[in-house]
This record gives structure tokens, sequence and C-alpha cells, in this order.
């Protein structure tokens, strides 16, 4: 992507805010040095269509701007229109398939259908609004209009921007973030996000209303039971189990009623069709209306251009508003279903973050008990449990400060749930000009992921530590022995003992000759026990003691802890954990502990489960 001089001086400039100005600063300086895909992450409300639409004004070649609903398509060209700028339109909702101009804003589904009518080298950049839609499936739709501009224009330029940068699945949806850390996998299609303006800032430079989180915890659903299904997502049925017929569905929408008293807007999300019908049914009748997936096209939007209007306060609807919707008076949010997506989430609370006039902030109301942070879903997964929280966690080998979910004891993290550290470091093998700072090192490419990992599982044959979830070790390619396997042959052997572990007992005591030593015991459900016993008297002692138990079962892998004696171990238990099972094979007379598995994952059942 380039940018001629003269477009400058003739082109009307957009007024764009500061962080918007840096946006664009960013993509064209990462477009300069790079052809790798890259993200700009702006929250609900933001303002993105301006983003596009300077970029679009910008650049050198032809532009397509793709979207997933006709709303955005229709937002995303009146803001380039609104700057006296003229662009094509191509989208079988709008009526129009329009494919000539330099700039071009189209919906996926009819560009996909439409390939042929965009059979032109001078494409040169492909923006891509709700990116996160983008899946890592090559047949998918998005990655099909990306392959097929590709082929006629190897160069492509590909920005994605979007408010949510997770997907239910796969977790952050990009590689590197411009702030020096991995986030995503390396198979994540957009390698860099460029850019991030933070929701907490936005607020608190008064772009975005303030939203005003509670916890409906008395009156809610109970959602706890409830599994997702393969694809990540809750099923109808399952939901339809709790929500219909629920006794405090009538108490919840009360209560909705009578906080919205000095309301503008309301919208409500339900879990289901039958779920919507329902809530409806204690809403005023005159205030209410209920929008679902099949309600037809005309009907929908006279529905929101009442609501828009204020003719309607309430609108219930079953995920279908999530995206490409713009009511800025929404001041109150009512969350009446769960969500394993804390983009669909943010989608949900986005919709009433929008400024407009008397409107302070927006009251989020949650009756289904959804684990997701606000302000915090950059740790990218659901909370581990109710009492996590994000904690920082500093890296051993290259300080990087990590973001994971944790717990804290005062200002101690005492434990967290961290795998690899997420920082970039410098790669050895980059080539000599970035390291000569020449090129390239703008979004961090030639920059490679710190190796330092704070769980892992050893491999038996080169002793390289893997990620807990590997299949094939990295070092040496070998697959890796899996945990069910370990188990089931130790259970055919009569001189094993395989312990499923429901607790773990320290203690400081001497051994027979009367040294100090620390003995650690595993019991299992049935009283079964095998115990392991250290000595940390000298610093050898100690170095071996980390290497062998430390390293495993400490909470907080990584951190600066190093006990000087087994009374300091015992007094400061509550940082380790215990095992999930523990097999021993017996020597003479007596059993050794020969495996330790963490993390387990399997056909067996952990003692924790028992019941």
């Amino acid at each position: 992507m380039s940018i001629p001089s003269s477009s400058l001086a003739t082109s009307p400039t957009p007024q764009l805010r500061p962080y918007q100005q840096e946006a664009v600063k960013r993509v064209v300086g990462h477009f300069r040095a790079s052809s790798e895909p890259a993200l700009v992450v702006l929250p609900t409300g933001s303002g993105k269509s301006l983003v596009i639409a300077e970029l679009a004004r910008l650049a050198r070649g032809r532009v397509l701007v793709l979207a997933h609903v006709r709303e955005l398509v229709e937002q995303n060209h009146a803001k380039y229109q609104a700057y006296g700028l003229e662009a094509d339109v191509f989208s079988a909702g709008l009526k129009r398939k329009e494919a000539s101009r330099q700039v071009v804003f189209g919906s996926v589904q009819s560009v996909v259908r439409n390939l042929e009518s965009f059979n032109d080298t001078n494409f040169t950049l492909l923006v891509i609004d709700e990116s996160h839609r983008v899946s890592l499936n090559e047949d998918a739709s998005y990655r099909q209009v990306i392959e097929h501009l590709r082929q006629h224009n190897p160069q492509l330029k590909i920005l994605g921007l979007t408010a949510t940068p997770y997907r239910l699945g796969q977790g952050f949806i990009y590689y590197r973030h411009h702030h020096g850390m991995v986030r995503g996998s390396e198979e994540s299609f957009f390698r860099d996000c460029v850019f991030e303006q933070p929701l907490r800032l936005m607020v608190k430079q008064g772009y975005l209303a303030a939203p005003k989180r509670l916890d409906m915890t008395i009156e809610g659903y109970d959602f706890s039971a409830l599994k997702p299904a393969s694809g990540g997502l809750f099923q109808e049925e399952e939901l339809n189990r709790v929500v219909a017929g629920s006794r405090a569905t009538p108490g919840i929408i009360g209560q909705i009623v009578e906080r919205a008293v000095d309301r503008q807007g309301v919208m409500i999300f339900a879990a289901t069709v039958a779920h919507a019908e329902e809530i409806i049914g204690y809403l005023p009748q005159a205030e209410a209306a209920l929008i679902t997936g099949a309600t037809p096209s005309q009907e929908r939007t006279a529905l929101i251009d009442a609501f828009k209007a204020r003719e309607l306060k309430y609108l219930v609807n079953v995920a279908v508003l999530t995206t490409g919707f713009d009511a800025p008076h929404v001041d109150l949010i009512a969350i009446l279903r769960p969500t394993e997506s804390v983009s669909l989430y943010q989608q949900m609370v986005g919709r009433g973050l929008r400024l407009s006039p008397g409107k302070s902030d927006c009251l989020i109301l949650d009756y289904a008990g959804n684990p997701w942070d606000i302000f915090a879903p950059e740790v990218g997964e659901p909370k581990p449990d109710s009492d996590s929280e994000p904690v920082q966690v500093e890296c051993p080998d290259c300080g990087h400060a990590n973001l994971y979910w944790g717990k804290r004891d005062g200002d101690l993290v005492i434990e967290h749930f961290g795998r690899r550290c997420q920082g970039l470091v410098e790669d050895p093998d980059r080539p000599s000009s970035v390291a000569n700072g020449q090129h390239g090192a703008v979004s961090g490419a030639y920059k490679k992921q710190c190796e330092f990992r704070f769980r892992f599982k050893v491999c038996e044959e080169c002793g390289a530590e893997n990620d807990i979830a590997a299949r094939r070790c990295h070092g040496c390619e070998k697959l890796l022995v899996d945990a069910d396997d370990k188990l089931k042959d130790a259970l055919k052997l009569k001189d094993a003992k395989v312990l499923r572990v429901s607790g773990m007992q320290l203690e400081a005591t001497t051994n027979g000759r009367g040294l100090p030593r620390l003995k650690v015991t595993y019991h299992d459900e049935d009283g079964t026990h095998l115990s392991e016993w250290f000595a940390l008297e000298t610093p050898a002692q100690r170095r071996a003691f980390y290497a062998a138990f430390m390293r495993y079962h400490l909470r907080a892998p990584g951190g600066k802890w190093q006990p000087l004696s087994a009374e300091e171990v015992v007094a400061e238990q509550r940082r380790l954990r215990h095992p999930d099972f523990v097999v021993g094979r017996k020597v003479g007379r007596h059993f050794q502990i020969r495996d330790k598995l963490f993390d387990y994952t399997g056909r067996y059942r952990k003692a924790v489960e028992a019941g």
C-alpha cells in the first residue's frame, strides 16, 4: 500500500480522532514494510468506519471493503460518501452489484458468489470489518475471496478491523501484538495487531459511555450445569430446559422494567426464541418489540426504526442485533443468556456504549452469570473459576509481563494458568538487513516468541519441554507418550501402584540418620499413599529439589520463590498443587515414585471429579 503525494492535497480529509489517526499511521507503516495480514482493534462505537474510509482514500490501487451483514456494508459506504467520495456497493441484500470504481464496499456472501466480477490485478488492499469472523478453514467464504484476490495480486495487503479479536475455539485471531507480545498461535491468519485502543481508555477519554455492570445473581438463571456443544455454543434445547417457564422470568423482567424507569432505550438478549416470546409477554405491550432470525426483513427494519425513533423502549432479540446495529440512545442492556464467546458478550455490551445526549452511562444487567470481564477480556479465554482475575506474571527468561488468569493473596500471585511466555524476543536467525534496522521490524515480524514455558511436559526421548497439549515433540518430532497410555501400562504391572491423587501432605521431618528432610505424601481416595523425600541443606540439593519438584508443583510457576528449608516449604504450601495421578514402582521392599501426571485430560476419572 503506497500513498500518492497528490492525493493528500486534493482529497477532503476526514476529521479523525487522535487514536484513529494513530491507527491509520500504524497500518500505513506496517504495509510499507510487510505484506503480512494486519489487524486493528477498536471498541464498538469507536468509529472503525472512519478509519476504513481514510485508508481507502489514501490507498493507491483498488480497494475492496468486506463485511458480513448488509447494515455494516451500508454504514461503511455511507461514511466514505460523507466526505465527498464515490464508491461502489456489491451486496445482494442492498440490491446493488457494482464493482467498477476504485473502492468497492461489499458483503462477503455476495462477493464469494461472484468472484468473476473481481478478476482484477489492481486490487491492492482488502479491508475486512468484524474480522474475527475470518476462519482458519481455507474453504470458508472470506478465505475464498482472499485466495482469489491473491491469485491476481500476490502482494495484496489485508487489513482486519474488530472490537473483539477472539474466535470461539481458537482464542486470539492474531499472532503478535504491537506491544511486543505473542497472543495467538503461529497458525493465526492475522499476523500482527498493529494498533489497539483499550475500552477502558475510550471511556476515560469520554469517547464512550461508561458500562455499569451488575451481576443479578439473586434473580438470575442457573446455567452452570450446561455444557457447550462441540462447536462451543450452547444447544437451544438445553437452554430451554433452564429458561422455559422458569419462575425467575417474571421477577427478572419486573426488575428490568423497574430499573428502566429513568432509562432511554433497553435491549434484552434472550436465550432462545421461546424464551424471548415469554419475555415479551411481561413487558409493556405498547413499548416492546421482538426480533428473531425469522422476523421478515421489512418488519425487522420497521421495528428497528421505531426503536431508534424511541417509539419503542424495549427491544428483545435472540442473537441477531449484536453487530451492524447502531442505536446510541440505548442505556440499559439486559443479558438473559449464557455465552462461551467473549466476542459475543462484548458485542452485546457494546450496543449500549455509544454516546448520546442525556446519557451518562449504560447499565449492564447480567442474569446469566457470564464470566467475562468487560474491561479485561484480553486474557482471551473464560475464567477457570469464579475466583480468578487477570494477573501479571513476569517471565524469568525475558522479563516480559504476561497477563493470565490467576489468583492473588494480597499482592502475591499464588496461582496462574499461563503455559508459555507471550513475550517477543530478538530472533538470531532474522535477516541481517533487519538487524541493521533497514526494514521490516515495524510489527515485530522478525522477532520470535520467548521459549520459556511455565507449564510443560517433557519429551522422554530428547528432554525438550513441550506444551501440555502437544502430541509431538517440537525438538525431535517424536510422538509424545500419551498420558492415558502411561496409566494403562502402569495398571497392567503387578509391581506398580497408581494413585488417583485426592490430597498431598507436606512434612518437615528427619530421616533415619537424623538429617532434616521434606517428606511429601500423596493420598488417593481409598487411603493408599506414596511418599518421596527431599533434602534442602546445600545449594546443589535445593537446585535438584527445584528441578524435580518445584517447577512442576508450583501453582504460579516462574516466580521468584526459592525456599531454603523444608519448614519454609511447609509454611507456604498454599503455593503448591498436587498431581492428578502418581505412578510408583516397587524397588525392593518399597515403592518409588516414577511419574506424576499434571493437567491431565483423558479417559480416566480424576479424584476431584468423584461423585
